[in-house]
C-alpha cells in the first residue's frame, strides 16, 4: 500500500469543531474541544436524543420481553 493511498481516509484536525459548541477541537479529546462537551454529547445519545426516528412499528418481542421476564420471578 503506497502512502498516498493510506492517507487519503485520513480526516485532519486542524479547523475542525467542536460539534457541540463550535470551538476547535482539542487533539486530545477530539472531535470534542473539552471534557465538559464530551459529556454533553453523551447524555444526549444516553437521552435517546439521537436515534433515528421510522414508521415501523416496534415488533412484539421487543415489547413483551421485559414482561416476560418478570413472570418468571
Amino acid at each position: 500500500m503506497t502512502s498516498s493511498n493510506k492517507n487519503a481516509n485520513v480526516v485532519p484536525l486542524m479547523g475542525r469543531k467542536c460539534p457541540v459548541c463550535g470551538k476547535a477541537a482539542d487533539i486530545e479529546m477530539r472531535p470534542f474541544c473539552s471534557k465538559r462537551c464530551a459529556d454533553l454529547d453523551l447524555a444526549k445519545w444516553l437521552d435517546g436524543d439521537y436515534r433515528v426516528s421510522t414508521d415501523e412499528a416496534p415488533s412484539d418481542g421487543a415489547i413483551n420481553a421485559g414482561d416476560e421476564e418478570d413472570e418468571h420471578f
